[in-house]
């Protein structure tokens, strides 16, 4: 039931612009378990949410690719050039500072909670902004990346960070959903496969299969239903919630902390 409770947490909040870190942080601390530290747990349930990303976006993904592989500098090869610029920031928090980065879970949840009211003033601020329909060019992804690498921070949302920053540039709404989601696959499969080449499966073998493939699963069918809902959401502009409900848990987790 911890193993299916925090894949539900992980799936639902990855997308949703309300922080899975900050989420994992408080709903270890209220539940007492430390069960995402389980190198096989971890593994299993951030690949259910690449998985889910993939399966929303399949069509868009072969799209890419096939319009890629002609090797010439279309629509397509453009798109990838700025998810590989956007990457940029985050790569380099992930080489240089990862150790301080780690730091920063320690359960310390009044952090979490002031970071998450930071997210809420992103959201908020973000949903008042006019839509000035800009493309996303180079210099954007450049800044969303930016605003990605923040994020590493618990409590900082990823999404809510790259869609609130778009938002702010003037980019268009429906284009600023698939561009947050595709380019966080690439450095969320790299972690993993950088864990993989680092780790030690028998690492919290307290955590059984059962459990793992629970959390797995949890964490594929919330996140493909939270995935598919947030795409629909920024279309539609309604993340000033989001901030209202980030300004209400955040202010919970300081006075819990």
């Amino acid at each position: 039931m911890e193993a299916i409770v925090l894949g539900i947490i992980q799936g639902l909040t990855e997308f949703l612009p309300v922080s899975s870190s900050g989420h994992l942080e408080i709903g270890k601390y209220l539940l007492g378990i430390n069960a995402e530290s389980s190198f096989s747990y971890s593994v299993a349930v951030h690949g259910a949410t690449v998985l889910s990303i993939i399966v929303v976006f399949w069509q868009e993904m072969v799209s890419l690719i096939r319009g890629t592989l002609k090797f010439r500098m279309n629509k397509e090869t453009h798109y990838v050039l700025k998810i590989i610029v956007s990457m940029i920031p985050v790569a380099a928090i992930g080489l240089f500072f990862e150790d301080e980065v780690e730091a920063f879970f320690n359960g310390n949840i009044v952090f979490v909670g002031s970071m998450l009211l930071v997210t809420a003033a992103l959201l908020i601020v973000s949903s008042i902004m006019k839509d000035r329909r800009k493309e996303i060019n180079y210099a954007h992804a450049f800044i969303i990346g930016v605003a990605q690498a923040l994020a590493v921070l618990p409590g900082i949302s990823r999404s809510g960070a790259t869609i609130s920053t778009g938002l702010m540039l003037g980019n268009k709404k429906e284009d600023l959903a698939k561009f947050s989601f595709l380019m966080v696959l690439i450095p969320i499969i790299g972690a993993n496969l950088l864990e993989l080449l680092q780790g030690d499966f028998s690492t919290g073998s307290s955590v059984g299969p059962s459990a793992i493939i629970a959390g797995f699963i949890s964490a594929f069918i919330t996140g493909y239903i939270a995935c598919r809902w947030m795409v629909n959401l920024v279309r539609r502009g309604k993340l000033y919630w989001f901030g209202i409900y980030c300004v209400i848990i955040g202010l919970l987790a300081v006075i819990l902390g």
